[in-house]
């Protein structure tokens, strides 16, 4: 698992590091007023993949959530392995001299890794033009829906945002049906979710915006001003 802090003083692009972490999953203004406190310290989590619904949901928080002083971290998951990339969404063509040899699965990891650091450097591109202090932080499971919810919890998220469409294809779920990955979060995430559906025809050409609000008491600790640092929590056990 990765952590990198991004601000407009970098010198330059700095694509994340990305470590497998192996432990198994456990399981517009008015949106923000109705969930947190004016004034209250927030952790604002945005969960993308590398679709442009997701880089649609990235622009949209920083329009109309992010505020001043809210620390704010780009939350993605990513496939621990190649092969399992089809459940993630379209994928980039790798190839490879021979694939099914053990060089050319690395290879094709390698190069997935670096496809998938630099879109979602890509996607932080809003948060950057508006000189908003972030963290990429990257993760690799086999199982996206329970992985963002543990995530979620474990970094203490106020809210996450996520596109509605922008998570690959329908994932079954223990109780046999399928649904998308933002219901599962929906239903599971232990903070408020905030679905942004991207615009179309049929909606007028305006962005649909759901709230999943939350019973439970919003974590209120401070968040230090971000520093560059990477964390290392390939041996860290959930």
């Amino acid at each position: 698992m990765s952590s990198q802090d991004s601000s407009s003083s970098s010198p330059g692009p700095h694509l994340p590091t990305i470590k497998t972490h192996h432990s198994p999953p456990r399981h517009p203004s008015s949106v923000s007023s109705a969930i947190s406190t004016a004034g209250t310290p927030r952790k604002v989590g945005v969960a993308v993949d590398l679709s442009d619904e997701s880089s649609y949901a990235v622009q949209w928080s920083v329009d109309n959530y992010i505020r001043p002083g809210d620390a704010v971290i780009l939350l993605h998951v990513s496939p621990t392995s190649v092969l399992f990339g089809a459940d993630w969404g379209p994928l980039p063509h790798l190839s490879s001299d021979d694939p099914n040899s053990h060089d050319g699965l690395q290879k094709s990891q390698e190069d997935f890794d670096s496809f998938t650091a630099s879109k979602i450097s890509d996607l932080a591109r809003p948060l950057k033009d508006a000189q908003i202090p972030h963290k990429i932080h990257i993760v690799k499971d086999h199982d996206m829906r329970e992985r963002l919810c543990l995530e979620v919890e474990r970094l203490g998220l106020s809210v996450v945002i996520m596109g509605s469409r922008g998570f690959g294809a329908a994932k079954r779920g223990s109780d046999g049906k399928l649904g998308s990955v933002s219901d599962y979060c929906v239903h599971h995430c232990v903070c408020p979710v905030v679905v942004v559906r991207y615009p179309d025809e049929k909606e007028g050409g305006e962005p649909v915006v759901s709230v999943k609000p939350t019973t439970l008491e919003e974590d209120e600790e401070e968040w230090p001003e971000a520093k560059p640092t990477i964390d290392d929590a390939a041996n860290h056990k959930c």
